[in-house]
């Protein structure tokens, strides 16, 4: 019949294939997770917000000259400094106006910061089933083995079992440390975000203030 036909192309396609093909697999995409890994938190060192020019930023911006603000953010990097930026460039512009260039300079940092994460939360959810597919196999090809043997079928199953169950080790171990990366990268670009939104609301209420309101940065004693 058609059926058994296809049920028996599909069986000798997977013993075929085995589970040797997904240990690989699951190889070539822990070194690609490493390599994101390391990529991303090299990323984020280098992207640490620079407390000392946003505070001078600031200072500079209350003192009523926002040119000056600007210049002491000049090449710095981080998120917040990108807003930061972002708002200062376009405060002649007015509150309502600096306002929308500030969520497109955050949605803009945000997809920087979180290029590449998609990877490892995609790895870290798929990568036990991507082991337990090799298992699958690995058990289908076991318990053919032992239909076709006569003796020792007992040892020689168990055998092919405990081989395949190495691949949803393999998948487990992949998986862990990618979700574990992912959860605090991502931790880490909500903070960024976070730092962005609160030092260009500082921005935006200086703008907003009145002119005869506004008062210069007092001289350190």
């Amino acid at each position: 019949m058609p059926n058994d036909t296809i049920d028996a192309q599909l069986l000798d396609l997977m013993l075929r294939a085995g589970s040797r093909w997904v240990l690989w697999l699951l190889l070539v995409l822990s070194l690609a997770a490493v390599a994101v890994m390391i990529e991303r938190i090299w990323f984020f060192l280098q992207e640490r917000p620079p407390r000392d020019r946003l505070a001078a930023a600031i200072r500079a911006l209350r003192d009523g000259s926002a040119a000056n603000a600007l210049a002491r953010l000049a090449g710095a990097r981080s998120m917040e400094a990108a807003v930061a930026r972002a708002c200062l460039q376009y405060a002649a512009d007015g509150p309502d106006a600096v306002e929308d260039h500030k969520a497109a300079a955050v949605e803009t940092e945000r997809m920087r910061y979180e290029r590449r994460l998609a990877f490892l939360g995609t790895l870290g959810n798929n990568a036990p089933f991507v082991g337990l597919f090799g298992t699958v196999l690995g058990i289908i090809r076991a318990f053919h083995d032992l239909a076709g043997s006569s003796m020792q079928g007992t040892q020689a199953v168990m055998s092919g079992i405990a081989e395949a169950l190495v691949a949803t080790g393999v998948g487990l171990l992949v998986a862990l440390p990618s979700v574990a990366m992912y959860n605090a990268l991502i931790r880490h670009v909500e903070t960024a975000a976070a730092g962005a939104e609160a030092t260009s609301r500082e921005i935006i209420a200086y703008l907003k203030t009145p002119p005869a309101r506004r008062e210069p940065a007092a001289e350190p004693t």
